[in-house]
């Protein structure tokens, strides 16, 4: 799919405040209200917007450690690759996951009540799992960015 100038505009605002009505939309990209919710509505259709959400802070709800998990695998079949992946899904502690290239097989960004709830977990998810071979832990001092917004 191609973007225009104007999808890029609605795109760019978007992303940093997608509580922005139709009318403050045309405003920044130039065109009509209707063509906002239009475009808009296209873009959600074909996958180029893919959520609207709300970013809570984990602090303000309790789980104030934030935790990224490098995971290697003992074995690399598909099968188990997939099963890990499922597993990862069905894990609240678990904001995001990445299949990667490099030493590590995966990388996870955890978050968690304490120390003591990390344990917990990392014992539950990685220590009983024969197949994750090794997994390290850094546990985040300070986040200095965090986002999921795309340059368009």
């Amino acid at each position: 799919m191609t973007l225009d100038d104007t999808d890029r505009r609605l795109l760019t605002a978007l992303q940093k405040n997608n509580r922005l009505t139709a009318d403050e939309l045309g405003e920044i990209a130039g065109v009509s209200r209707s063509a906002v919710q239009r475009r808009v509505t296209r873009l959600r259709e074909i996958g180029v917007i893919e959520a609207d959400i709300s970013v809570v802070s984990a602090k303000a709800v309790g789980r104030p450690m934030t935790l990224i998990v490098e995971v290697e695998m003992e074995r690399e079949r598909t099968d188990l690759l997939d099963e890990f992946r499922r597993s990862m899904l069905q894990l609240d502690d678990v904001q995001q996951c990445y299949y990667v290239t490099g030493q590590a097989d995966f990388i996870l960004v955890v978050t968690a009540l304490d120390m003591t709830a990390y344990e917990e977990f990392s014992r539950r998810v990685f220590n009983d799992n024969p197949n994750i071979r090794r997994f390290h832990s850094n546990v985040v001092i300070d986040r200095v960015k965090a986002g999921l917004q795309v340059p368009v």
